[in-house]
């Protein structure tokens, strides 16, 4: 087991930012939350998931709703996942984000910390993603029930014993966020020991810290990433134009951006629901999701999460391969659904070949 330091946090936030496609939170919140856990004094243990016990209970954490409106009440998040284990009566081993991003992979960092468990070196998506039920967990079957979804300060808290199906306690989960200004948090998903090491996207974490210990050091940072994570430069190019909403428990955004130097004379544009899910260069299709769209600022190489880019700003747009668990015949199905109800219609392609 692995005690994390803080810059070993802080690289953690940059580094799961980078492989959010653009979602997954405010990477500033991540840092405020590094922060205060390192000054209230509280330890954070890194568990690789082969040390995990067999028939240990893991569970998953993560906030729900639109990325305009996250706020966080540590307070409040660790109930929720309390109120979990009160339902199944049994305490929980460790902390399993559901995804990777700036916010929410600290976010169930400092439940963990905060219960005196530790965050398990893997997570559900090997990236953010838009829905609840889409995680890697739904292509093995793992029930997403029972779950705890609680508002912010934690004064409506609801226990789902049961759904018909992960995308029915998708929708669940929406509606109450949705009510509750747009924001929740949710404790899921509960892994066997077993279940971890099999089940998620191993040692994602520990690819985070990397990803972000070279955002620090690199002298060309954004070279370095693509290096590290076998991605792309997409485009380069200033913001001309934003169109956003916040809406049943989404933020959507369409941003266009005009290009600079190799890319001068072309047009680049991209569409988010929370992360990026699809890209186009000159109209043509660059990258689609599972494969992971991220905006970084064009210098530090740092994510711009889809929710905070604002006109005129320089913007790299990285692509990086998705891991390879979704690009199997049951993870594509997922995306597929979750892409046409997002009015994207475009069929998947892996971002290596868009990008010859």
């Amino acid at each position: 087991m692995r005690r994390l330091n803080h810059q070993d946090l802080i690289d953690l936030v940059n580094g799961a930012a980078i492989l959010s496609a653009g979602g997954g939170g405010d990477p500033k919140m991540g840092h405020k939350i590094v922060d205060t856990l390192i000054e209230e004094g509280h330890v954070v243990n890194l568990v690789d998931p082969n040390e995990v016990p067999n028939d240990a209970a893991v569970t998953n954490f993560a906030c729900v709703g639109a990325t305009t409106t996250v706020g966080y009440d540590s307070n409040a998040a660790t109930q929720t996942v309390h109120a979990l284990e009160q339902y199944v009566k049994q305490r929980f081993y460790a902390v399993i984000p559901v995804e990777l991003g700036g916010f929410n992979t600290l976010a169930a960092v400092d439940v963990a910390a905060r219960r005196g468990i530790p965050i398990v070196d893997a997570d559900g998506a090997g990236r953010a993603v838009p829905e609840v039920h889409l995680k890697v967990y739904t292509i093995d079957n793992i029930p997403l029930a029972p779950m705890v979804v609680a508002d912010l300060h934690a004064r409506n808290v609801v226990i789902v014993k049961k759904t018909q199906d992960s995308k029915s306690a998708e929708r669940i989960a929406r509606i109450l966020a949705t009510e509750w200004d747009q924001s929740a948090y949710t404790a899921r998903r509960i892994l066997t020991g077993k279940q971890v090491k099999t089940s998620p996207i191993l040692r994602s974490l520990s690819t985070s810290i990397r990803t972000g210990t070279l955002l620090r050091k690199a002298v060309e940072p954004i070279k370095a990433v693509l290096k590290e994570t076998g991605g792309f430069k997409l485009f380069e190019g200033k913001v001309k134009k934003i169109e956003r909403k916040t809406e049943a428990g989404f933020t959507w955004t369409r941003t266009t951006l005009e290009g600079t130097h190799e890319y001068k004379g072309s047009r680049f544009e991209f569409q988010a629901k929370n992360e990026v899910l699809v890209a186009y260069k000159d109209n043509r299709l660059v990258a689609l999701a599972p494969d992971i769209i991220v905006p970084v600022h064009h210098e530090t190489g740092k994510c711009i999460t889809a929710e905070k880019i604002e006109k005129d700003e320089k913007l790299v747009i990285l692509g990086i391969p998705t891991p390879q668990k979704w690009r199997i015949p049951r993870g594509l199905e997922l995306w597929k659904d979750v892409l046409e109800r997002s009015a994207i219609k475009e069929t998947y392609t892996p971002i290596e070949q868009l990008n010859k």
